[in-house]
C-alpha cells in the first residue's frame, strides 16, 4: 500500500470521528438544552422538588474488557481553561520522577502544538500522534504524566486477543488493579449514562489506536491506557466509552501486532504477554 493511500484512509478516519464526535456534541447540548427548558417550566410552575443525590463512590471496577483500579468516579476532576506552569513537569523531561498527586494535572501543554507520544519498549518504538484538538484534556493528562516518567519502566500486563488489546500504565502494581495516580479525569466528550448506571459513548476502535482504560462508571479514567492491535477492537465499539486519544503509525502497529503475538492465557482479563515487555521510557515531541 502507498504511503499517500495510508496517509489519505488515516485521514478520513480522522475525519470520520471527528465528525462522530461532534454530532454527539451537539446531541448532548440539545439534551441539555431541553432539560433546562423543562426545569425552567417546571420552577414556572412550582413543581420542582429538589433532591440530593448521595453517589456511591465505591462503584466496582468491570471485570470485562478495560477495566482498572481506580473507581472513585469524578474525584478531582480537572477544571481549567488556560495553560499554567504551576506544578507542571519540565519538558525537557528533567523533573524527578513522580507516581502519586494529591489532585489532576494543571493544563500544562500548548494545545495549539502538535504532541507525539513515543514509547520506547522491550519490543522496539511506538510512535503516537496525540489527538489533542479533540481530547485536550485527556492527551494533556497523558503528556503530563509521561514528563513526569510516571509510565517510565512499567511493563504491558494485559493482552487480550479476543477484543485485540494489550493494556498498561500501572506503576504501583503492574495490574489492573494499580489505584492510579490519585485522581480521576473527565470523560471527554461526557457520556451518556442509563439509569442501571451503563456508560456510552462515540468511540469506534480499529488497529493502532492509544485508548484510555477505565473502571464501569462515568469519569473513571485516570492513567492506564490500551493499545488496539487488530480487528477484534471493534467489539468494543457497543461500549464506545474508552476515549481513543492517539493513533501510531504502519512500524508502531506491527510492533504492537509482535506483543499481542506474545500473548499467553490466563487470569480474570483475558492473559498476559509470555515474557515480560518493559516500557522503558515515553517521552513526548512538539511541534
Amino acid at each position: 500500500m502507498s504511503t499517500d493511500k495510508r496517509a489519505r484512509q488515516k485521514e478520513n478516519r480522522q475525519q470520520k470521528q471527528a465528525s462522530e464526535l461532534i454530532a454527539y456534541r451537539r446531541s448532548r447540548i440539545i439534551d441539555r438544552a431541553k432539560q433546562v427548558t423543562i426545569v425552567v417550566v417546571l420552577l414556572a410552575a412550582g413543581l420542582v422538588v429538589l433532591k440530593v443525590v448521595n453517589t456511591d463512590d465505591s462503584t466496582n471496577a468491570s471485570s470485562d474488557d478495560t477495566a482498572t483500579g481506580s473507581v472513585d468516579d469524578a474525584t478531582s476532576l480537572p477544571n481549567v481553561t488556560a495553560p499554567s506552569d504551576e506544578n507542571c513537569p519540565e519538558a525537557d523531561g528533567s523533573s524527578p520522577r513522580t507516581i502519586d498527586f494529591e489532585s489532576a494535572q494543571p493544563l500544562c501543554i500548548n494545545l495549539a502544538q502538535d504532541h507525539v507520544a513515543v514509547f520506547d519498549t522491550s519490543e522496539g518504538e511506538i510512535r503516537v500522534d496525540l489527538a489533542t484538538a479533540s481530547t485536550p484534556m485527556t492527551v494533556n493528562n497523558f503528556v503530563t504524566l509521561a514528563r513526569w516518567h510516571y509510565y517510565d519502566g512499567t511493563t504491558i500486563f494485559r493482552s487480550d486477543p479476543t477484543i485485540d488489546i494489550i493494556q498498561g500504565g500501572s506503576p504501583h502494581t503492574e495490574s489492573a488493579s494499580d489505584p492510579g495516580p490519585g485522581y480521576n479525569i473527565a470523560d471527554e466528550p461526557a457520556f451518556d449514562v442509563d439509569d442501571a448506571g451503563q456508560v456510552t459513548g462515540p468511540y469506534r476502535y480499529q488497529p493502532g489506536q492509544l485508548v484510555m482504560a477505565r473502571s464501569a462508571g462515568p469519569n473513571s479514567a485516570s492513567a492506564q491506557f490500551f493499545f488496539t492491535t487488530g480487528a477484534n477492537a471493534a467489539l468494543l465499539d457497543g461500549q464506545g466509552s474508552y476515549v481513543v486519544f492517539g493513533e501510531t503509525d504502519e512500524a508502531g502497529l506491527e510492533v504492537l501486532q509482535g506483543i499481542i503475538g506474545l500473548h499467553e492465557p490466563g487470569g480474570s482479563l483475558g492473559g498476559a504477554p509470555s515474557r515480560t515487555v518493559t516500557v522503558n521510557s515515553v517521552t513526548i515531541e512538539t511541534s
